[in-house]
């Protein structure tokens, strides 16, 4: 562990309360008490903490926190588990008891993972020894899309990132990004930096600067005697990227500002880089570090746990070709709870029959045709492990009856069961939507315009044509390097995260969310209202990009001693069990979407045979 201190120009006080507390003798007047001890707890946190809230701070927690409170730009690089969220909710209840008047914003990368840090607020508000910290929350206030607490004067605000136009009209005084990894770029500059361009009381600011000015031309004080204002905060708080994602290029970027600091610039910067092993012994349970080391590959490992920036991933599918294949930030097509008007989808999906949290993904993911026919974006994505059949059935209808769906795609191992099931099924029975199995083959390559002009006639025929693909060697080199070639020529897209006009577009989507289950092991979703479920589904999709493109980087490639090769997970990955085990489902469907969307395409554009008949003629 190292410490390096910068040459940053902070201001200071003129005076240590601690010792000026030490040279106080005799009785104090009350207002004179007050004073002394508030400055007493601003600047003992630990102190501070335990007595308002009864919780007790390890000394890194106490640094971090007072870190916080003494600069202007806070970065956390911090291994997975490491209590971000728990102890910046400590800073954020403190800072609003012991600077009233500041308005608090809590962002993350989701709305879920926003709302964690408010209620870690709440869970030490509710125990016993927190009596102190209960009494000054005068109100707590949770609507489908905002979370406040008012504590005193100030408030504690949790918002959902994707509602860009929303965070505009507010302004606050600290910001707080949990997750900061993936915070769009665009978002963190021209929404988040703005809101901290205004500062708190600038008329009080003004008087009191002339009131010194006065005082200092009388020569009752000493310019170093001024009021030290603080000023707004960002506290960002996040694991270890890859060095070309933009959290490395703040995070260097912070390292010039505090190393060789610009003159002109007097915001201060600390960056906190922690990995587990710089943690006390206590906080971390040694099985999580070792399934997390035989569940991770390496790199993964590096920035999870580590908190070390890698380069790009090394497996057969570059996470750098996905980064340049992801649609940037405010720009179309993006993620989709219902598909637009006009467009043509393509459905692919992995089946899994296990019901136990240990069993694969059933993933299903549905892809938006451009209208040029090139290209394809993946704008929806769900995977879950140990769900029941019916629910997987019913989220299945949810996409045939939401997506102009024109062919769907799926593994033939487990597909012949679950689609078998679901057509017999009452949620089938009455929907209107058809499915129809195909059942031209595609494999031999010579006969393949003979293929397409077979499936043409099965395209035409009633229903949602459907293609069971059987996993042969052969086919899956072909699809893996269709998969590549298409992230190499970026035919295949993922959707940007929704923002603002496509944010409140999705929200206004008319789907059937009650019947949706999408999230394990989250809270009872039964208790949220349909708009904040609505929300959760929108960001959770999002997520599910990431998973997906996770999957994909960790894919090698291997060939066996006859030559035939294989992808799949690394072998230490291979051989994990348990909820957390690595998985590649989404990986998956991700392949078959990408051969099915060539197939389409193809059978769309093949011509019809054409036969000229020999007519005899007699000639004279």
């Amino acid at each position: 562990m190292s410490w390096d201190k910068g040459i940053q120009n902070r201001k200071k006080k003129h005076y240590e309360i601690n010792e000026l507390l030490k040279e106080k003798e005799g009785f104090l007047e009350e207002r004179e008490a007050k004073l002394l001890l508030y400055e007493f707890l601003k600047d003992n946190i630990t102190f501070s903490t335990n007595l308002i809230a009864g919780v007790d701070l390890f000394p890194f927690q106490h640094m971090a926190i007072k870190s916080m409170f003494e600069s202007d730009y806070f970065l956390g690089i911090w291994s997975r588990g490491m209590s971000k969220s728990w102890t910046t909710g400590i800073f954020a209840f403190m800072d609003a008891l012991l600077n009233q008047g500041v308005d608090i914003g809590i962002l993350s990368k989701s709305f879920r993972q926003a709302k964690m840090i408010f209620k870690k607020i709440e869970d030490i508000a509710n125990k016993p020894e927190a009596a102190y910290l209960s009494q000054c929350i005068k109100r707590i206030s949770k609507q489908n899309d905002e979370w406040v607490m008012e504590i005193g004067d100030s408030s504690i605000r949790a918002l959902p990132l994707g509602d860009g136009s929303k965070l505009r009209g507010f302004r606050f005084h600290r910001i707080i990004i949990d997750e900061m990894l993936l915070m769009p770029e665009r978002v963190y500059n021209e929404v988040i930096v703005p809101f901290l361009s205004v500062v708190q009381n600038p008329k009080e600011r003004e008087n009191i600067y002339n009131l010194e000015t006065q005082l200092i031309k009388d020569g009752k004080m000493t310019e170093e005697e001024r009021y030290v204002w603080q000023n707004n905060k960002l506290i960002m708080l996040s694991s270890a990227s890859y060095k070309f994602e933009y959290l490395y290029k703040l995070y260097e970027n912070f390292e010039r500002s505090i190393i060789h600091p610009d003159e002109n610039n007097n915001a201060s910067r600390v960056i906190m880089h922690f990995s587990y092993d710089c943690a006390p012994k206590q906080l971390f349970d040694q099985n999580l570090i070792d399934q997390a080391r035989s569940t991770m590959s390496e790199s993964q490992y590096d920035r999870e746990f580590g908190a070390v920036f890698t380069d790009d991933s090394s497996g057969y599918f570059k996470i750098s070709k996905m980064i340049e294949c992801t649609v940037k930030e405010g720009e179309s097509p993006c993620v989709e709870v219902k598909g637009e008007d006009g467009f043509e989808y393509v459905l692919s999906f992995d089946p899994s029959w296990a019901e136990n949290e240990g069993s694969d993904d059933f993933a299903m993911q549905v892809f938006k045709l451009s209208k040029e026919g090139q290209e394809a974006t993946l704008v929806h994505v769900y995977a879950m492990a140990g769900e029941t059949l019916k629910n997987h059935m019913l989220y299945f209808s949810y996409l045939l009856n939401n997506f102009n769906i024109k062919c769907i795609v799926g593994d033939y191992n487990g597909g012949v069961q679950f689609l078998n099931a679901f057509l017999e099924s009452g949620t089938y029975k009455k929907s209107s939507k058809k499915i129809n199995i195909i059942k031209t083959e595609f494999d031999n390559l010579e006969d393949y315009k003979k293929s397409l002009r077979l499936a043409k006639k099965e395209f035409k025929e009633d229903g949602i044509p459907c293609c069971l693909r059987k996993p042969t060697s052969d086919w899956i080199r072909r699809a893996n390097e269709l998969l590549q070639a298409n992230f190499d020529h970026k035919k295949i897209w993922f959707a940007s995260q929704a923002m603002d006009d496509d944010y409140q577009t999705q929200r206004r989507k008319k789907i059937p969310i009650k019947d949706l289950k999408f999230i394990s092991n989250s809270e009872d979703m039964s208790r949220q209202s349909d708009g904040a479920k609505i929300i959760d589904l929108i960001e959770h999709i999002h997520e599910m990009m990431d998973y997906t493109k996770g999957q994909c980087a960790l894919i090698e490639v291997k060939s066996s001693p006859q030559g035939v090769q294989t992808f799949d997970l690394p072998l230490s990955l291979k051989k994990t069990t348990g909820p957390a085990k690595a998985r590649k489902d989404c990986y998956s469907a991700l392949v078959l979407g990408s051969w099915m969307i060539k197939i389409f395409n193809d059978v769309k554009n093949s011509k019809e045979e054409t036969f000229s008949s020999f007519v005899p003629m007699f000639i004279k």
